[in-house]
C-alpha cells in the first residue's frame, strides 16, 4: 500500500512481543535475581544496569543486546539467561535443563560469579530458586514439600487446569533465597512451564517491591502520631479565646507544610506499592488456582500475610491525606478568625478616628472664631489708620471712628473666612 506508516508503528507493535515467555523443559531449575538501586527511580542510572549485563555476557562470549534494549534472552553455555529492565529494578533469570541430585543446592548459584555480584549497581530485592520436577504422585509431592519447605507457611495449589502444581513457603533459606517448586504432568509443554515459572518470579518480585512501602508507612505513622496530638491541641485552643492567634496560625502552617512534605516524599512509594499489589493479585488470578490436599493456596497466603501490610500502607496514605486536609482547614478557619478580629479592631480604630476628627473639627471652628477676632483687630487698626486723617478733618474723634468701623470690619472678615472654609470643604 502506498501509505506512510506512523514512525512508531513498528516499535509499538514489537513492544508487545519484547518479553516472550521462556520455554523450560521438565525437569529443570530457574535461578531468579532482582536488583534495585538504593536511589530514587528518577535518578536511576540505566547505563550501569546495561554495563553490568555486558560484563556478564563478555565472560561467556555472548552477543550484546541492542543499545536501547530493555530485554535480553540468550544462551550462555551451560545455562540460558533472561534479563529484563524495569522502572525500579532489573532481573536476571538463569535456566538450567537439569535439577541436580541435591534439591535447592546453593552451589548451583555459581553460574553468577561472586565478583560480578559484588559489582552489582544496587542491592538485592529478592532472589528465588525454583525447582521443576515431573513427579505425578501427590503423596511424593507432599513428602518432598515437607522436607524442602516450612509447613507452617507453605502454600500449594494446582494451576492452569491442574496441569501443574506450584509450591512455596515465602521464606528465605540459609543460602539467602526463596524456594519454589513446580511439579508438572508428563504432557505439560515447555512453554506452559515457562509461563508458570515467569508468573512465580513476577509474584515474588512484585510482592517484595510492594512491601517496600510498609517501612515508609510505619515511619510516617510515628511522625503523624506526634503531629496529630499537636494539631488536635491547636484546634482545641481555637474554640476558646486565643491570646496569640498569629502564633497559633504559624504553628498550624508549619504542621501543614510538614504534612505536605511527607505526602510529597511518600507519593511515589505509596503509588508504586498499590501498583505492585495489583500486579501480584493479577498474576495469581491468571494461574487459576485449585486447592491441593487441603493446603492453602497462593491467593489465601497473600490474603492472610500480604494484604494486612498493604492495608497498613493504604490506611497510612489515607490518614496522611486526611491530616493534611485537616491542617489546611484549621489554618483557613483560624485565618478567617484572625481576619474577623482584625476587622473588629479596625472598626474600633475607625470609630476612634471619627471621634478625633469630630474633636478636630470643633477645635478648628473654635480656632476659626478666634482667628476672625484676631484678623478683625488688625483690620480695624488698618482702617483707622487709613481713615484717620479724613476723620480728623471732619472733627470726628478716633474713638468714634474705631467704634463705627468695628462691626462692618468684623462682619466682612467673618464672611471672607466663611467663604474660604466652604470652598475648601467643597
Amino acid at each position: 500500500m502506498n501509505l506512510e506508516d506512523h514512525p512508531l508503528r513498528y516499535a509499538l507493535a514489537n513492544e508487545l512481543h519484547a518479553r516472550p515467555f521462556p520455554a523450560i523443559p521438565c525437569p529443570g531449575q530457574a535461578l531468579f535475581l532482582a536488583i534495585k538501586e538504593p536511589a530514587q527511580a528518577a535518578k536511576r542510572d540505566r547505563a550501569r544496569d546495561r554495563a553490568h549485563l555486558l560484563a556478564l555476557l563478555d565472560r561467556f562470549g555472548a552477543d550484546h543486546p541492542a543499545p536501547d534494549a530493555t530485554h535480553y534472552f540468550g544462551d550462555l553455555g551451560k545455562f540460558r539467561l533472561k534479563w529484563e529492565q524495569h522502572t525500579e529494578f532489573v532481573t536476571y533469570t538463569a535456566f538450567l535443563d537439569s535439577n541436580g541430585e541435591r534439591p535447592f543446592d546453593p552451589a548451583i548459584w555459581d553460574v553468577f560469579p561472586e565478583d560480578w555480584l559484588a559489582d552489582s549497581p544496587g542491592t538485592r530485592v529478592t532472589s528465588a530458586h525454583i525447582r521443576i520436577e515431573d513427579t505425578p504422585d501427590e503423596r511424593q509431592i507432599a513428602d518432598a514439600l515437607n522436607e524442602w519447605m516450612v509447613p507452617e507457611s507453605l502454600a500449594v495449589s494446582h494451576v492452569l487446569d491442574q496441569t501443574a502444581i506450584i509450591a512455596g513457603d515465602f521464606r528465605i533459606d540459609s543460602a539467602g533465597h526463596m524456594r519454589f517448586a513446580v511439579f508438572c504432568k508428563p504432557d505439560t509443554g515447555s512453554r506452559r512451564i515457562g509461563r508458570i515459572v515467569q508468573r512465580i518470579c513476577e509474584i515474588e518480585t512484585y510482592k517484595a517491591m510492594s512491601m517496600l512501602g510498609l517501612p515508609r508507612a510505619r515511619d510516617i505513622s510515628r511522625r503523624m502520631g506526634e503531629m496529630d496530638e499537636s494539631l488536635a491541641g491547636l484546634v482545641s485552643d481555637m474554640t476558646g479565646d486565643l491570646s496569640k492567634p498569629d502564633e497559633t496560625l504559624t504553628q498550624l502552617l508549619a504542621i501543614a507544610a510538614e504534612l505536605e512534605k511527607l505526602q510529597t516524599e511518600s507519593a511515589f512509594r505509596f503509588g508504586a506499592t498499590g501498583a505492585y499489589e495489583a500486579l501480584v493479585m493479577q498474576r495469581i488470578e491468571v494461574m487459576r488456582e485449585e486447592r491441593f490436599r487441603g493446603r492453602q493456596t497462593f491467593g489465601e497466603f497473600m490474603m492472610r500475610r500480604f494484604d494486612p501490610a498493604m492495608r497498613t500502607v493504604k490506611a497510612t496514605e489515607r490518614r496522611l491525606l486526611s491530616m493534611t486536609e485537616r491542617a489546611i482547614r484549621a489554618g483557613d478557619l483560624l485565618r478567617t478568625r484572625v481576619d474577623v478580629d482584625r476587622s473588629a479592631q479596625n472598626q474600633v480604630l475607625l470609630a476612634s478616628m471619627d471621634r478625633r476628627a469630630d474633636l478636630q473639627l470643633r477645635l478648628q471652628r473654635t480656632v476659626e472664631g478666634l482667628s476672625v477676632v484676631a484678623i478683625s483687630y488688625y483690620a480695624v487698626n488698618l482702617v483707622v489708620y487709613l481713615l484717620g486723617p479724613v476723620a480728623e478733618g471732619s472733627g470726628m474723634s478716633s474713638t468714634l471712628l474705631t467704634g463705627l468701623v468695628v462691626v462692618p470690619v468684623v462682619l466682612l472678615v467673618w464672611l471672607v473666612v466663611r467663604s474660604i472654609r466652604r470652598s475648601m470643604e467643597k
